[in-house]
């Protein structure tokens, strides 16, 4: 049989949509047990990457497998469409954002056709498209009357060139990632989800994902959360301090883990954008010199500010210890973030190294307060920062760290001068950017009524086509589009011209595929459809999404529970992603591939040249899921050759062979016969242990590749035509339009609901083969009866390396049972 994998392929892509083998069933399915398959959608760039192929192919294997098990299959596909880098695009070909946006979701819609992916056709989306738009405006709408989103002044990542806020992860080394411009701070209003209110069932569901997410994920997701249990307390500033600051302000609120080092405070920092300081400068009481300190750490992002040099300025105001009442100096330091806590810290330079390194710079006292059992810490060369005993501490000396925290908390909190605190990192999300090509914000600004949500019977708030993207602003600040009436009080308004960070479109679109397609006009989530499909069975992706999108998509799951739109049961208590798989990245000449390094290739050339089939086994063959995966245009061509090999042996098999098969009896089979059985039965055993626990497709890809090379050692056409059987089921999801040409021919497609029985009686034989090393070394190999005594097993073995132990003591062997024979000689 010739393999013509253009024919092939072209007729079983045909053949699975026309059929609609792969859309998931509707009608009385609830009760039949279901698999949802969901890979992270892609953004539409143009052209599918073989990052896209490891993704898909991974994906598509286990919903194939799953949908042979007679599940109830959801492997949905769709486009995350709004973003910069249409804008881009935009301006570099002269073209329109939802031009260039929809003409490459033709485009790789085609190429992951072409690779026969079982992607449903019927519940594909784009984030860009209007029906979309308007359920997640009603969402956004329902969060602020929730009081979960917010508008307030703050100060941003600003490109003055793109005129744009810019997300922490848009800014390298200082610079947009668009333009290369510098990128300053800027005050100005924005809109923010309150994610805050969620940082403790956040990190405590972390739990429930145990065993089930990879332990790299939760680990970065709970820094990420970044909880920390500590004592809050407001540090008095002195009475010369608030005259000089007008009795503006009595002092300041500060956060420490480290309740027991509370002696060791020499100073204080605030951050650069504290109101304290703000309002030192705006009063001009700092001289000139201080003030352009400052105003150079507001202009860097909290990023660059906490891995430049520690910066500090003396603010020439002085807060009181609230146990030795000692006057403490206050500085601003570039290391304290605003965003975190209080923007303000108190510093205990000799067990802290960050305090450590600034006390040192700037010739700050450093008291030790903490010792170990040893009591041999020296803080004239480094901060101790472990847990000890307590030296220097008033009436708490000789408690060990816990027991003086302990101690110190409720003090603080009996004379209600302090509170144990638990405290996040986790900021509020900034949802807004000031682009043109994102979902509008479902507001508008009243100069009566304030900032009034839009009436849902208005939805979609859809953007205006006639526009100009010249990269120079938002083209919807200045458009006749903005011009409204308030649903509120029926005066003038202006619609928001921001649009919502695409975040959120990536944060719920698994909600939406899970809603029956025929409902999309008419709802967003349907409450009764994904409380049958959710949660996702499993979940694949790249670990670069392993905090923020993953955080930002349970955080909705449990945002839109509360507000009404879905009703889950308690089983993962409202965690979307039931198990998580993290494949690795494809590399190319030991880099990750890109344009700018001249190393992409092009799964599209793969696929015309070698077949959709030969892309998918070398994309799943040459590496473990979880491992970076390296090009090699030998392994492509290898593989290649496989599935020739595969087509070619597939003619000593007979159709309509079932009966055929159950003829074969194993104990009257030649030893080659039973070695070609024995390795497809192995096959087959590793099959349903890799889909169901190691996700080690390479191993099942050698094994099928082991049972190739052994049944090519007997001609018996039984054998032939079982390994057939079993081979092309097994193979499906990997390459499966070979696999169901080859099945269809042999089986009638028979094999691929028929489950054979693995008789475990085959793997059990008379003799066993050994291995014989000579102190470690592999010497030989041996075949004994299966039942042979030790003593039987040693006399042959040595036998068999007669000619390396002559003229040697052997001082002992030892045998491991159905494994080797050692012999230790000298």
């Amino acid at each position: 049989m010739q393999y013509d994998f253009n024919i092939i392929e072209t007729k079983w892509q045909k053949y699975w949509i026309d059929n609609k083998t792969y859309e998931p069933s509707t009608k009385g399915s609830k009760t039949r047990g279901k698999k949802y398959i969901l890979v992270m959608f892609p953004y539409p760039s143009g052209n599918i990457h073989m990052g896209h192929v490891r993704n898909y192919a991974l994906g598509d294997i286990f919903a194939r497998y799953y949908k042979k098990k007679n599940f109830n299959i959801l492997y949905p596909i769709g486009w995350d469409s709004f973003g910069m880098p249409a804008e881009n695009a935009a301006i570099k070909h002269k073209t329109h954002p939802k031009k260039w946006t929809y003409e490459n979701i033709d485009n790789m819609a085609k190429q992951i056709q072409d690779l026969g992916f079982m992607f449903s056709k019927d519940r594909e989306i784009a984030t860009s498209d209007n029906i979309y738009t308007k359920f997640e405006q009603e969402f956004m709408i329902e969060f602020f009357k929730k009081g979960l989103l917010y508008k307030k002044n703050s100060m941003q990542n600003w490109c003055e060139k793109c005129h744009t806020v810019l997300a922490n992860e848009q800014v390298n080394e200082g610079l947009c990632w668009r333009c290369d411009s510098k990128v300053i701070q800027k005050n100005m209003p924005n809109y923010y989800i309150k994610i805050s209110d969620y940082c403790e069932e956040l990190y405590n569901d972390l739990e429930l994902l145990k065993d089930k997410w990879p332990k790299e994920v939760i680990t970065m997701q709970k820094n990420w959360i970044g909880k920390s249990i500590g004592l809050s307390f407001k540090l008095s500033l002195s009475d010369e301090s608030k005259a000089k600051l007008k009795d503006n302000f009595d002092g300041f609120e500060v956060f420490t883990t480290r309740a027991d080092t509370i002696y060791g405070v020499t100073y204080c920092a605030l951050s650069a954008n504290h109101k304290i300081v703000q309002y030192l400068i705006d009063n001009k009481l700092l001289d000139d010199k201080k003030i352009e300190v400052i105003k150079n750490i507001q202009n860097k992002s909290e990023r660059e500010n906490a891995q430049d040099d520690k910066i500090g300025v003396a603010l020439d105001i002085y807060a009181t210890h609230p146990l030795s009442k000692k006057q403490i100096p206050v500085y601003m330091a570039n290391f304290v973030l605003s965003s975190y806590g209080s923007g303000s810290v108190m510093s205990v330079p000799a067990h802290d190294n960050r305090d450590y390194d600034f006390a040192k710079k700037y010739n700050l006292p450093i008291v030790q307060v903490i010792t170990n059992d040893k009591n041999n810490v020296d803080i004239a060369k480094k901060a101790y920062t472990q847990k000890g005993k307590l030296i220097n501490s008033g009436e708490y000396d000789g408690m060990s760290s816990d027991e003086a925290s302990k101690h110190i908390i409720k003090y603080f909190e009996d004379l209600k001068i302090g509170s144990k605190t638990t405290n996040y990192k986790l900021r509020d999300w900034c949802i807004s950017r000031q682009r043109y090509w994102g979902a509008p914000i479902p507001f508008v600004n009243c100069d009566k009524c304030g900032v009034v949500a839009q009436d849902i019977k208005n939805l979609p708030i859809t953007l205006p086509d006639d526009v100009v993207i010249d990269g120079k602003g938002n083209p919807l600040d200045n458009h006749t589009w903005r011009e409204d009436r308030c649903p509120k009080c029926g005066g003038d308004a202006i619609k928001e011209s921001d649009t919502l960070d695409t975040f959120i479109q990536s944060s719920w679109y698994f909600l939406r595929y899970a809603t029956n397609h025929s409902k999309y006009q008419d709802i967003g989530i349907s409450k009764e459809d994904i409380n049958y499909w959710m949660g996702v069975d499993l979940y694949i992706g790249g670990i670069e999404h392993a905090i923020l999108h993953l955080l930002y998509a349970r955080f909705f799951t449990k945002a839109l529970r509360d507000c009404g739109f879905i009703n889950r049961d308690d089983r993962l208590n409202n965690e979307p992603f039931e198990s998580l798989l993290t494949q690795g990245m494809v590399l190319k000449d030991g880099a990750k591939m890109s344009k700018s390094k001249g190393n992409i290739v092009d799964p599209a050339l793969m696929v015309k040249k070698y077949g959709a089939d030969t892309t998918r086994l070398f994309i799943l063959f040459a590496a473990p899921v979880n491992k970076e995966l390296e090009w090699s245009d030998k392994g492509i061509e290898g593989s290649y050759r496989f599935i020739k090999k595969f087509v070619s042996y597939s003619t000593n098999a007979q159709a309509n062979s079932k009966e055929l098969i159950k003829s074969i009896n194993h104990s009257e089979l030649s030893e080659e016969e039973k070695q070609a059985r024995i390795k497809v039965y192995s096959a087959y055993k590793k099959y349903y242990d890799v889909f169901d626990n190691t996700y080690g497709f390479n191993t099942l890809i050698s094994s099928c590749m082991e049972a190739i090379n052994a049944l090519v050692k007997q001609g018996n056409k039984a054998i032939w035509s079982e390994a057939y059987y079993i081979l092309t089921h097994i193979l499906e999801p990997i390459m499966p339009h070979i696999c169901w040409e080859l099945s269809d021919k042999l089986f009638g497609l028979e094999n691929f609901s028929d489950e054979l029985s693995i008789d475990e009686d085959i793997f059990k034989s008379d003799s066993i083969n050994l291995a014989v090393s000579i102190n470690g070394k592999k010497r030989s190999e041996i075949k004994v009866d299966a039942n042979a005594s030790d003593e039987v097993i040693k006399t042959t073995a040595q036998l068999s390396i007669a000619k390396w132990v002559e003229g040697k003591e052997i001082l002992k062997a030892i045998v491991v049972k159905n494994k080797l024979v050692n012999f230790v000689v000298k």
